[in-house]
């Protein structure tokens, strides 16, 4: 079979343009600068959840096994949605909010539950509620080789109005 001067031109062309180190991430562009690079290599692990639904979870408690009693009252969002990467296994996402700390714990990754946990300052609550409300958000989750991690909500590409 003789391929035409016009296909073999075009599959030499091909053959010549250089290959990528590494294929990025989905959603890659939603990625900020890696101005420290912390982000060596290919992600070990990445996990890319679509929300489909949410509830808000306000609790209280009492630990009475304490001298003076705290009472506290976690707030948390849990998320769920469907896996949009080949391989994902995320289901769900719990959403911590700290109001306290000066800094926040890392984000982390529950194989067996299939849960990932994020860690958000208190006053994030009303905007990440907003997205949840009027936007199709996504959820990824990076892991790399050096122990870095990268989590985030995020919205579609949306055209102002």
């Amino acid at each position: 079979m003789t391929l035409s001067f016009r296909s073999t031109a075009a599959f030499m062309l091909l053959l010549t343009l250089p290959l990528p180190a590494f294929s990025e991430p989905m959603h890659a562009q939603y990625l900020p600068p890696d101005e420290l690079s912390v982000r060596e290599g290919e992600p070990e692990q990445q996990q890319l959840l679509q929300i489909t639904e949410y509830s808000v979870v306000v609790g209280s408690q009492r630990q009475s096994n304490q001298q003076p009693i705290p009472v506290t009252s976690p707030l948390i969002l849990r998320l769920k949605g469907k896996p949009m990467n080949k391989g994902a296994t995320i289901a769900d996402v719990l959403i911590h909010f700290d109001g306290e700390s000066k800094s926040l714990k890392k984000p982390t990754y529950d194989e067996p539950s299939r849960t990932l946990t994020l860690y958000y300052p208190a006053t994030q609550y009303r905007v990440l509620v907003d997205l949840l409300r009027n936007e199709k958000v996504y959820c990824q989750f990076l892991s790399y080789a050096n122990g870095h991690v990268w989590a985030d909500l995020h919205t579609g590409s949306v055209r102002a109005r």
